[in-house]
């Protein structure tokens, strides 16, 4: 059965659906039980990037200090501190995940031709295409380097298999057409490209920190929960304002990118309105107006309430998991990151 799949289904107890809700938090507040590590680690992945080499210096300063929100290394922290706690090699694999997903970013934009990344200007439409795709080459390499040095095989083997998966997933992206994709294609794209590194991200703190395989299995399938969840909600947020996104609106329609929204609107369009987004899909340029004309209909079929919804069965799907882990403040930030995404705007 595919991971989705098996993530999809609906919170249960005996009593039956169980529907948990959390006030709204900041990710800050949520974060707060790990905050002296984070702004520790802040520095750190600041700090050893350094380089003798101003120009990749100048790069991976301009990404990594860009606004992120740090949460794949937030999760490594999370997972150390629930088995016994942060040590260096945690704060060590928490910036391998930090430079792993650096360096995707960098890739990923020069793929997508991307002039904005989180409200700046993407690293390649300062530098190009080829420093920026250096830049990225350089930081995974670093990101192993330093891995190696953790000594163990178990979290090298994983990391490996899920840079792997990533690498997939965006030659997914690539090669299938929203022509003849459906929703198993996508959930197929965004569990190798996006979900697998919040799951290693987790289950690495905590196998560093001494976890069990059963328990650190557990927090991997967390991790794979959250991630889906939070890619969702990224897609239907592409469809959103751009002020709060920090990234021009439809970009993932000009670039024709399989996603949920889109995905479900043309399952449910009828023979004029299909007609209609064929026509706009087969333009070479996809212009604001049609973006707009888009997401209206996306509003009149549903496709984003219907996106959202999905979001929210994996982040129930994520508490399940973590439901049998002795209630705790640790235990209570995980619960909070799942609602967080849910419910975040940008």
């Amino acid at each position: 059965m595919p991971d989705h799949k098996l993530l999809v289904m609906k919170q249960q107890n005996k009593a039956g659906i169980v529907q948990k809700t959390f006030p709204p938090q900041s990710l800050t507040q949520i974060l707060k039980v790990v905050s002296s590590k984070i702004e520790l680690l802040e520095s750190q992945i600041l700090r050893d990037v350094q380089t003798d080499i101003p120009l990749l210096n100048n790069v991976a300063e301009h990404i990594l200090s860009s606004g992120g929100k740090r949460l794949r290394p937030a999760l490594v922290l999370l997972g150390g501190e629930m088995f016994g706690g942060i040590d260096e090699r945690v704060m060590q694999a928490a910036q391998v995940i930090e430079y792993l997903h650096t360096a995707t970013l960098l890739h990923d934009d020069v793929v997508d031709g991307a002039e904005t990344r989180r409200a700046r200007q993407a690293a390649c439409s300062v530098w190009g295409n080829e420093v920026s795709v250096l830049s990225g080459d350089y930081l995974l390499a670093m990101a192993f380097h330093r891995l190696t040095k953790l000594r163990h095989p178990e979290v090298l083997e994983l990391m490996s298999e899920t840079t792997t998966r990533m690498a997939r997933g965006e030659l997914l992206q690539l090669t299938r057409s929203y022509k003849t994709a459906d929703e198993d294609d996508y959930f197929e794209i965004i569990i190798n490209k996006t979900a697998c590194l919040f799951a290693t991200a987790i289950k690495t703190g905590s196998l560093l920190a001494g976890a069990s395989r059963e328990s650190a299995d557990l927090m991997y399938d967390y991790g794979m929960a959250i991630g889906i969840s939070f890619q969702i909600v990224d897609d239907a947020l592409d469809y959103s304002d751009e002020e709060k996104t920090g990234k021009p609106v439809g970009g993932d329609l000009q670039e024709r990118k399989i996603t949920l929204p889109l995905s479900h609107l043309l399952k449910q369009a009828n023979v004029r309105d299909r007609k209609r987004l064929d026509l706009i899909l087969a333009q070479a340029i996809i212009e604001k107006p049609q973006i707009e004309e888009v997401t209206c209909l996306m509003k009149r079929y549903g496709s984003i309430d219907y996106t959202l919804a999905h979001s929210r069965e994996y982040a129930a799907k994520a508490l399940q998991y973590i439901e049998n882990f002795p209630d705790s403040e640790l235990r209570q930030s995980l619960a909070g990151i799942a609602n967080y995404i849910v419910s975040r705007q940008d």
